[in-house]
Parts: structure tokens; C-alpha cells; sequence
């Protein structure tokens, strides 16, 4: 039986790397007593797959990992139980949230992933000098926005206006939409880059508070619509 729990991360535990958020989740299931499948081999390991890395640095609301479990030994255990086993075992910062049953073939997490929500806040002491509303109310005007991507490999162009689904300012929050495909993911350090330089002010990503809302498919629902409770 494959299932997607979706959890919460926040507080001083945002600084942890994704490696060690997956160790940890790893110890807390053994803790928890769920009955994970493994892989066979020299070096069995547990049969989970994260949606995408969360950044060091940002919060979350949704976060999602598919986990098999042994169909034998599930007997009892449902998505209430799942849930309140791994919260009495975890950490402050990191709260389990839901858990769903897949159907059979439904593509992993990590696959069904198309676009995130965030809410991105300016620290008081940062705030920029230029009109914040009106940079953004020019970039929802604007039929095309050119950037360039780089990474640790290349540069490549993007047009940002096809990858920005909604973007929004109420007092000091910002409202993002944005793809996060493996193909065309898209940070929300990159528009705030952008909105900065293009009102020819230095950006310093470190200005910002970031907090991921939930990640959708391409049907722009959360990824844990896919399953049902059990």
C-alpha cells in the first residue's frame, strides 16, 4: 500500500538541510513503529520519495513523501493513527499533518509536481525605497519578462511571465504562485531579484522571510488530493 503524508516545518528547524530532513524521517517512522516497506539488496532502504526539496532557510505549510507500506501489516493502521504515531514521536517544528491512501499508478510525488504557493515577507529593516505595489502591478502589466536562470552548471533564459501564475502584495506579504516543475522550477528569490534590479535597487535574498504554502499537479490541486483517508 503506498501512501502521501503531508507536513508542517517550521521554526529554527528551516535550517536543515533536506538531507537531514529526510534522515530524520527515516528514524522518526522506525520510531513511530509503521510498517515501511524496503528495498531488497545488500543495503535496504526505506520506500520513500520526497515531492521536492524545501530550501534551507524557508518554512512550509505543505510538504509531501510518498512512503510504501507492508500490505500484511496494516492491518489497524489507518491515516488518523499514522498521523498521531509520527506527531508523538517528532520534533518541535516538524508536525504531520495528513496522510492518504494512493490508487494504484498514481505518479510519486516527486512526479506530480507543476506549482507552489508562498508567502514571501520583507524584513522592516530591508524594505526597499521604490514603490513595491507598483513593481508589481508593471510586472502583472507586462506581456513579457526575460531573465536569466543560473545554476552551478549553466545559464539558460527564461520567460518569467509564463512561469509567475500570480503574484500580489497585501501591506507587507507577498503572494506568489509559481511553477515548480523539475523543468521550469521557479524560487521565489528569483522574482524578488528581478523586482529589485528592475527598479535598480541591490537585492540581498537574505532580506526576505519565506514560507511555502502547498505544492499542486497540473490540475492545480494539492498533491494530497490524489489519495483518499483510510
Amino acid at each position: 500500500m503506498k501512501v502521501r503524508i503531508r507536513f508542517k516545518k517550521s521554526g529554527p528547524v528551516k535550517f536543515i538541510g533536506h538531507l537531514d530532513t529526510m534522515r530524520f524521517f527515516q528514524k522518526l517512522l522506525r520510531r513511530a513503529g509503521i510498517p515501511v516497506a524496503y528495498s531488497e539488496g545488500f543495503s535496504p532502504h526505506q520506500k520513500m520519495s520526497f515531492a521536492q526539496a524545501l530550501g534551507v532557510g524557508v518554512e512550509s505549510e505543505g510538504e509531501y513523501f510518498d512512503l510504501e507500506l507492508i500490505d500484511n501489516r496494516c492491518d489497524g493502521w489507518s491515516s488518523e493513527k499514522i498521523v498521531a504515531s509520527l506527531n508523538s514521536f517528532t520534533v518541535d517544528g516538524i508536525e504531520i499533518a495528513d496522510c492518504v491512501k494512493l490508487p494504484e499508478k498514481t505518479k510519486n510525488a516527486m512526479a506530480s509536481v507543476f506549482a507552489a504557493d508562498y508567502i514571501v515577507t520583507i524584513k522592516k529593516d530591508c524594505l526597499p525605497s521604490f514603490d513595491l505595489e507598483k513593481a508589481i502591478a508593471d510586472f502583472n502589466g507586462r506581456d513579457s519578462v526575460k531573465i536569466i536562470k543560473t545554476t552551478k552548471k549553466s545559464e539558460r533564459e527564461l520567460e518569467l511571465k509564463e512561469l509567475v501564475y500570480k503574484l500580489s502584495i497585501e501591506e507587507n506579504e507577498i503572494f506568489m504562485r509559481l511553477n515548480a516543475s523539475s523543468a521550469n522550477s521557479v524560487k521565489p528569490v528569483l522574482v524578488m531579484e528581478y523586482l529589485f534590479e528592475e527598479n535598480g535597487q541591490e537585492f540581498d535574498p537574505l532580506s526576505l522571510m519565506i514560507k511555502r504554502l502547498d505544492i499542486y499537479d497540473e490540475s492545480m490541486n494539492p498533491l494530497s488530493a490524489a489519495g483518499v483517508h483510510f
